[in-house]
């Protein structure tokens, strides 16, 4: 953006004070949707941070045209308002905003509203640069408090548990990546098959600014790759199980199937759905609608408490979970109900003498 000076003339002839116009650097984008895009690309978002990106910004598309964002099933296949990027300086759009924001962070937890809220504030600062817009309507809306984080890692009989599932192959190869790497399951899910090095047990993966880092995962996740990708040489590694709608970003489409790359919304019903009473071991099959199964974030968790459980270093830790600061690894420090009795045990002197 460039600001050039402006000189009037008031009222009577007298010139008035130099004011500033804001010159576009580029022409603006007839639409919100293709401002989105715009963003993604010319901000340098990592790629696996892209596809959350667009799906936040997507949220506060309708928001932006004053709607409630769909939820759940009414999400799949909703198409977003089309409105010019424009319409974001609208002086009535804060106060239209209020309604549907404040609906949305009734009915998703405050990470989520935070993320989304964050993202969207990012593009803005971004579009207002470009000189596309000039003003920010979710000044007036307020972070909400996060409570604090208390997942608990899952102990290492519900992981074996979940191993004896019989669950199709690609679930069974997702979750194995995700416990056997700790990575995150969006930096999972935007792998494709050329992102693989297959021998090395690894996956290339950009950070943000660029930056390539590496996913490492273990036997079990590498005796089912092969199977998952089927001959396949570039895309998508984990696809849906149907054609790609007209529309979907050209880089979420397997070139060679056709499939469109699995959502973690989905992946994440998938896994809640059949992990419901591994959750509730106590509860009857026929109240499965009824019982809320795990999350895929406490594969993470659970594989860097276990790791922490097992004596791994610090830096090793830093290294596997891809956190910048010692403080990030505070929340996967607590031991699990098997580790404390296994530290009690060890330390029983009376058991030891019977021995």
């Amino acid at each position: 953006m460039t600001i050039e000076p402006m000189t009037e003339l008031g009222s009577g002839g007298a010139l008035r004070l130099p004011r500033a116009r804001v010159v576009p650097l580029s022409a603006p984008p007839a639409t919100y949707t293709t401002a989105v895009e715009r963003y993604l690309t010319g901000a340098g978002i990592a790629k696996s941070s892209a596809r959350i990106y667009r799906i936040s910004l997507t949220t506060w598309g309708w928001m932006f045209a004053g709607e409630h964002a769909p939820t759940g099933p009414a999400r799949r296949g909703a198409k977003p308002p089309l409105f010019p990027i424009a319409a974001i300086d609208d002086p009535v759009l804060p106060e239209v905003l209020a309604e549907p924001a404040a609906a949305r962070a009734d009915e998703m937890d405050a990470d989520t509203v935070n993320r989304e809220l964050s993202i969207a504030r990012k593009a803005i600062g971004w579009w207002k640069r470009q000189g596309w817009i000039a003003c920010d309507p979710t000044i007036g809306i307020e972070r909400r408090p996060a409570p604090p984080d208390r997942t608990k890692a899952l102990a290492e009989n519900q992981i074996a548990a979940l191993w004896r599932l019989d669950i199709p192959l690609r679930e069974k190869t997702l979750w194995k990546m995700l416990y056997e790497s700790a990575a995150r399951a969006e930096e999972i899910l935007c792998l494709n098959v050329e992102d693989l090095h297959p021998g090395d047990k690894r996956g290339r993966t950009l950070a943000k600014g660029g930056a390539t880092e590496w996913i490492h995962w273990q036997s079990g996740a590498a005796q089912l790759l092969p199977r998952l990708i089927a001959g396949r040489s570039r895309g998508p590694l984990f696809l849906t199980d149907r054609k790609a709608p007209a529309g979907t970003a050209t880089l979420d489409v397997c070139p060679e199937t056709g499939r469109a790359r699995l959502s973690y919304r989905r992946a994440e019903e998938i896994f809640e759905e059949n992990t419901r009473l591994l959750a509730n071991p106590l509860a009857s099959p026929e109240d499965i609608e009824d019982l809320d199964g795990w999350t895929l974030h406490r594969l993470r968790h659970s594989a860097l408490t276990h790791d922490a459980e097992g004596g791994t270093s610090t830096p090793m830790l830093l290294a596997r979970s891809r956190h910048a600061s010692v403080r990030s690894l505070e929340r996967y420090a607590r031991p699990g109900v098997d580790a404390v009795a296994r530290h009690v045990a060890d330390r029983d002197s009376a058991a030891r003498r019977r021995r």
